[in-house]
């Protein structure tokens, strides 16, 4: 029997949708230059808010929305990628989508990291750019401008052609989820809280990752 059960709680679905956004303006900005670049630079903000955000909300957000529940080691990846892993393996994110999701936070954290280092020695230079030694800004400035970039639109290429996949061939939409936040499952599996409470809470980590990055930056260009 299929039940509905809350899988993505709300502040993992507007995580996803807004990081999302902030991606693509900063393609946008980044292929604009000139003033657009301002924006660029706050979206880059935005986006290392985001990702703290997402880091704390990986131990204390929704059951399934925590590392612990879908971070799995390689012989749980080998027996899924096997046919043989757990029924519950791909309730949340599978073993494969898990790696996915880590690598992809895990370039977008360097990407945004180079970025504050980075100095295209026109118009725009990262709060750090003062603050570390010159050949950090070169090495910075190279792979935020021509290697994390293409890493990232892999990922995303990679990402996308997953969805695909699942949608074509195995009848699964990975999609309406993140944007419902339900799965129709005939296992009985936890659900993640998603209540009030869970949604203040994220509301009060996020405003505090936005404001240690706010301060980080305005002592940085102080």
């Amino acid at each position: 029997m299929l039940q509905t059960v809350r899988i993505w709680d709300a502040p993992t679905r507007l995580f996803h949708w807004v990081l999302v956004a902030c991606v693509i303006g900063l393609v946008v900005t980044a292929q604009i230059g000139g003033a657009a670049m301002t924006w660029h630079f706050r979206l880059g903000y935005s986006v290392l808010s985001l990702l703290l955000f997402r880091l704390v909300w990986g131990f204390i957000g929704g059951h399934w929305s925590r590392f612990a529940h879908f971070v799995r080691g390689p012989l749980t990846i080998w027996w899924y990628l096997k046919g043989r892993a757990d029924a519950t393996a791909g309730v949340g994110h599978n073993p494969m989508g898990a790696l996915s999701v880590l690598a992809m936070l895990l370039f977008l954290l360097l990407q945004v990291s180079t970025g504050l280092m980075s100095d295209d020695e026109i118009s725009a230079a990262g709060p750090l750019t003062r603050h570390v030694p010159s050949d950090w800004v070169s090495w910075a400035t190279f792979y935020h401008k021509n290697v994390g970039k293409l890493i990232l639109l892999a990922l995303v290429a990679t990402h996308l052609i997953a969805i695909a996949v699942y949608f074509f061939r195995r009848g699964e939409n990975l999609v309406r989820p993140m944007f419902t936040g339900d799965k129709l499952l005939s296992l009985t599996v936890p659900a993640s809280a998603d209540g009030a409470r869970q949604r203040l809470l994220a509301l009060l980590v996020l405003g505090l990752c936005a404001g240690v990055v706010a301060v980080a930056v305005s002592w940085l260009e102080a």
